[in-house]
């Protein structure tokens, strides 16, 4: 299926690994010219071996100034992915100010940095865009250990819809993603244990976790004009957790 993302100018955030890496990959494949962001020299030096015409950028998502010095001048994008974030795993109790101030850096301030830079240039040039932020199914079912990291993505969800709202007279869409747990290395091994495992596929009606592609194929949806009626949505690709 032509999802006419051929000749588009795409930035995808947290490209180093997992679903970012795997976003630049299709996106590439699909046609478009991609800038990929990381903050791991060495991942992006990999992903441009291996993906050659990528267009890398390293750069800590965390510091302000410096991402608003790395961008400033990327040029025009036309699709956004916002998939840089990071998880630390606390009980209640023992968040610290560390975690609450690195989370809500990455998971949600950078989302609205990177998104104003990139939406003030797609309406500077007249052109409409499509943007995704890379949620979870964890924005809407509290889960045990992970306060910090659920209430970054349920803000997350909140800014989707704020952002659609705003720029949607600009021809700009805005919409989510919401995945359970995903199958990259991390997944992998974060989810090895088999009891842990259990506890979370008894509540997925569909008994398994995602695959990276699963969530690939629903970024490049949104991002595409087969979904050119949609923005703030949430969509979960979850096998039905968010059902039970």
């Amino acid at each position: 299926m032509d999802l006419g993302l051929a000749g588009r100018r795409a930035l995808v955030t947290g490209a180093g690994k997992g679903i970012g890496r795997s976003t630049v990959l299709a996106l590439q494949a699909a046609g478009a010219q991609v800038v990929a962001v990381s903050r791991t020299r060495e991942d992006l030096d990999s992903l441009v071996r291996e993906c050659p015409g990528v267009e890398p950028v390293c750069v800590d998502l965390a510091d302000w100034e410096a991402t608003e010095q790395a961008l400033s001048n990327v040029g025009p994008v036309d699709l956004l992915v916002n998939n840089a974030a990071v998880a630390t795993l606390q009980p209640f109790l023992e968040v610290t100010k560390e975690a609450c101030d690195t989370s809500f850096n990455v998971n949600f301030r950078a989302v609205v940095q990177v998104s104003q830079i990139v939406a003030r240039g797609m309406i500077a040039r007249g052109v409409p865009g499509a943007i995704v932020n890379v949620s979870s199914q964890a924005s809407q079912r509290a889960l045990t250990n992970h306060t910090v990291y659920c209430s970054t993505k349920g803000a997350l969800d909140m800014l989707t819809k704020v952002m659609a709202l705003e720029l949607g007279p600009h021809k700009i869409r805005v919409n989510a993603v919401n995945p359970t747990v995903v199958m990259t290395p991390m997944g992998r091994a974060n989810w090895s244990d088999p009891h842990k495992a259990k506890v979370m596929l008894d509540r997925i009606p569909l008994g398994k976790f995602a695959e990276v592609e699963n969530v690939v194929d629903t970024i490049l949806f949104l991002l595409s004009n087969r979904s050119s009626m949609t923005t703030g949505s949430a969509l979960p690709v979850d096998g039905g957790f968010l059902a039970t």
